[in-house]
């Protein structure tokens, strides 16, 4: 078994907020990320899929198609939206930066795993250079 990994790179904005909360308890909990005018990040987005390299091509997965796929599907409707308003997978969850992976994570995985020699490992998702989160899909 072998993992290899693609990055790819988007910008977007969001509001941590909650409309049930009093404007207190929503700056009281999400600081500056309940900002009124939004606020934006420039996101950096890791892809790992692991498997057993093709015998004929020596690939695990062609990272042509990786990257092709994760930009189709999801950085050209993240880069620079909103991702509480623009994002129609977004659309009704709170826009944090965990609830982002699991919801690229839906997309890339069906994807991914058609292919009898890989499958979707983990994402990595940089929200600024100090803060990421990384998801291994649903355990059972």
């Amino acid at each position: 078994m072998i993992c290899i990994t693609r990055k790819e790179h988007f910008n977007a904005a969001h509001k941590l907020w909650r409309e049930d909360w009093s404007e207190e308890k929503n700056i009281e909990v999400f600081g500056k990320c309940a900002n009124a005018n939004w606020h934006g990040h420039n996101f950096d987005l890791y892809v790992t899929v692991k498997g057993t390299p093709n015998p004929e091509t020596g690939f695990v997965i062609d990272l042509k198609f990786l990257s092709k796929l994760i930009k189709e599907r999801v950085v050209e409707k993240l880069d620079h939206k909103n991702l509480n308003m623009d994002v129609d997978f977004m659309r009704g969850k709170m826009a944090s930066t965990e609830n982002l992976a699991i919801e690229i994570w839906k997309i890339l995985e069906p994807e991914i795993n058609i292919f009898g020699n890989c499958k979707l490992y983990k994402l990595k998702l940089y929200e600024t250079e100090r803060n990421y989160v990384e998801y291994y899909g649903e355990t059972t």
